[in-house]
């Protein structure tokens, strides 16, 4: 790929269950900024955490009922492992790893101290001696137990630059990279998954706002050239929580037994993007070029799910 052509966009969603509107709403613009940059669109099934069954298809299928495409495959990630391995064993040979013995109450603990940042991890395991570290990890192997993997931070902070928000300076923590299960910790998995799917414009709810410079750093280190960055507003309820299946209506599924459709819900997730008329994604797209992209409010979208059909008439 030319320095100078862009890559993809992407949307790689967890199937822990279905997609509520807040996620169809940045799938579509992922996939709006995707296309209207001229970039490929890609989609990426986030498997190596929490996995219902048969979520992962009835989400693909719910993403094709509002429009969206994609470009090749559907890359899932426990397929990757491998490569996951591989990014470990470079840090490992750059002694960017370290063993970490700590349970999350340890954490708890050490981060009520004072002088620690809330969230941070307080360096507990960070410069052990050798033999500290035989001792603890006897101990762990003992209650059947193995370590987890951290980075060892070269910098405390990274910048980022946000199409919506700007340049973002963010903290650099030694954060997980391997779990004591030895599974690969997301912040290790996305970085390399979207290094391979050739991914320079990330697109996701701004609750993930501040895990970016973190993310960008750990590509850098990795020799991957970190990617622009779009953190869109996050769909809440209307008591200002993360929207949630357990708030109601707020999935296709649950909304057509309330006599909608998926153009419907299409229709109202476009007004609250300011786009009336909307019954695909391709018409929210049409609506928004770049520009009116990056005027985008950045307040939440407040979801109040519906009892009944929907209206004759668009609603506000």
């Amino acid at each position: 790929m030319n320095a100078d052509t862009p890559g993809a966009g992407r949307f790689a969603p967890s199937p822990s269950g279905d997609l509520h509107l807040g996620n169809l709403r940045t799938a579509i613009l992922a996939w709006t900024w995707a296309r209207r940059t001229g970039r490929r669109f890609v989609l990426r099934v986030e498997d190596i955490d929490r996995v219902r069954p048969g979520a992962a298809e009835r989400q693909l299928a719910d993403l094709a009922e509002i429009g969206l495409d994609w470009d090749g495959p559907v890359l899932v990630q426990s397929t990757r492992h491998q490569a996951h391995e591989d990014a470990l064993d470079r840090l490992r040979r750059a002694g960017l790893l370290f063993e970490c013995y700590c349970s999350r109450a340890d954490i708890r603990r050490a981060t009520a101290a004072p002088h620690t940042p809330p969230g941070h991890y307080p360096g507990t395991c960070l410069d052990l001696t050798e033999p500290e570290r035989a001792r603890r990890r006897a101990e762990l192997a003992a209650r059947g137990r193995a370590p987890a993997l951290r980075l060892r931070a070269p910098v405390s902070e990274w910048t980022i630059h946000d199409e919506l928000h700007g340049e973002v300076t963010g903290p650099v923590d030694h954060f997980v990279v391997r779990r004591g299960d030895g599974a690969p910790a997301y912040n290790l998995a996305v970085v390399v998954d979207d290094g391979f799917q050739r991914v320079d414009q990330v697109t996701r709810a701004d609750d993930l706002l501040f895990e970016a410079p973190a993310q960008a750093c750990l590509a850098t280190l990795l020799g991957i050239p970190p990617p622009g960055y779009v953190h869109v507003p996050l769909a809440v309820s209307p008591a200002g929580a993360r929207l949630a299946k357990r708030d109601g209506a707020v999935t296709l599924f649950d909304l057509r037994g309330l006599g909608w459709s998926a153009a419907d819900a299409v229709g109202w997730i476009g007004r609250s993007l300011g786009v009336r008329g909307a019954r695909t994604a391709a018409d929210i797209a049409e609506a928004l070029d770049v520009p009116a992209l990056r005027a985008l409010p950045l307040a939440p979208w407040v979801v109040d799910p519906p009892a009944a059909p929907p209206p004759s008439a668009p609603r506000a």
